[in-house]
């Protein structure tokens, strides 16, 4: 990648960034600001963030392009292939953001406890024609594959996007489990 890439990537990103700091007040907050610095990763993370606020929610996070794409998942992830779980975007979040755990306080964006429910890498498994596409084209299509490898998730899951929101559904493979319910088995931080 040349310098001019990395600029472009690194103006991109902070553009991306944009409303999460419009969104916080980190003179109260203990969320973290963006750096504006690159942030290293070991390969394509992800995080799904348990979020006490005015409803109990699951964040799920994806590194993409030195961010984080965000969904907001109501009910959860699942390991049933037969739940399809609504997942609402939101702002992307910096990389920092993966490892926060704390409380939102009150009157701030997003109040409440927010723990590290899972985390992990992931392979983007996402393919059009045929052909591979990175993550970043697959949700600009509106579909995206990947595998997670993760503390308490493994296997495939999509993305989905509907006229209604993004739907996130686990796959039918050897890490699929009907029965299991997850998020009542294993409701602790991972960290």
């Amino acid at each position: 990648m040349k310098d001019s890439d990395l600029l472009r990537s690194d103006l991109v990103n902070s553009d991306s960034l944009k409303t999460y700091r419009e969104k916080r007040n980190f003179g109260v907050t203990a969320e973290p600001e963006p750096s504006g610095g690159r942030t290293e990763t070991h390969g394509q993370i992800f995080v799904v963030q348990k979020h006490s606020a005015r409803s109990l929610h699951y964040d799920l996070r994806l590194e993409v392009d030195g961010v984080l794409k965000s969904w907001a998942v109501p009910k959860g992830p699942s390991t049933d292939p037969k739940d399809k779980r609504l997942a609402i975007q939101t702002e992307d979040h910096p990389l920092e953001y993966a490892s926060f755990e704390g409380t939102i306080p009150e009157g701030q964006y997003g109040a409440g406890t927010v723990i590290v429910w899972d985390t992990g890498s992931y392979k983007n498994m996402s393919k059009k024609d045929g052909l591979d596409i990175t993550l970043a084209q697959a949700l600009e299509n509106g579909h995206a594959a990947i595998w997670l490898e993760g503390k308490k998730l493994s296997g495939g899951y999509a993305l989905t996007r509907t006229l209604r929101g993004w739907l996130l559904v686990k796959m039918r493979d050897e890490k699929a489990d009907a029965k299991r319910d997850i998020l009542k088995e294993s409701p602790g931080s991972v960290l």
